[in-house]
């Protein structure tokens, strides 16, 4: 088990009832449960800035129909076969689908990869979610 700290901070009481109310509305125990992950959120910001191997979520949506579309994706996604983790493919209705790549790899190589989707011609809505691969954070 790892060893914990105990430390004080002091916020300005207006301050403090808007981080509890956050607490709050994300079901947190505690103040320090809720200080931790936003802890957490910036080393992982800091593996991002800092070009350590990283993991994240491509979202996008397209129509497939859209000519030549699926094929230019699927070529985008063969250029970047040594980050791409996993795909999933998701039929939203009769001409919308969804996909959702899983990456790993140096965060400017998944950043390029996501531009180069959003580019592409015929793709309604493009998001990354970065995350960790958990190394280095506890």
């Amino acid at each position: 088990m790892s060893e914990l700290i105990r430390f004080g901070i002091s916020l300005e009481k207006e301050l403090s009832e808007k981080f509890d109310h956050i607490i709050k509305q994300r079901s947190y125990t505690n103040r320090s449960e809720a200080l931790r992950d936003l802890i957490r959120k910036e080393l992982v910001k800091k593996q991002w800035h800092t070009g350590r191997e990283v993991a994240g979520a491509i979202t996008l949506v397209y129509d497939h129909h859209r000519r030549d579309l699926v094929s230019k994706l699927t070529d985008t996604q063969h250029d970047y076969h040594h980050i791409i983790i996993s795909t999933q493919h998701i039929h939203l209705d009769h001409h919308n689908c969804l996909e959702i790549i899983v990456v790993k790899g140096k965060p400017l190589d998944v950043e390029k990869l996501t531009d180069v989707i959003r580019a592409t011609k015929g793709v309604k809505h493009t998001g990354l979610t970065m995350a960790t691969t958990g190394k280095d954070i506890t």
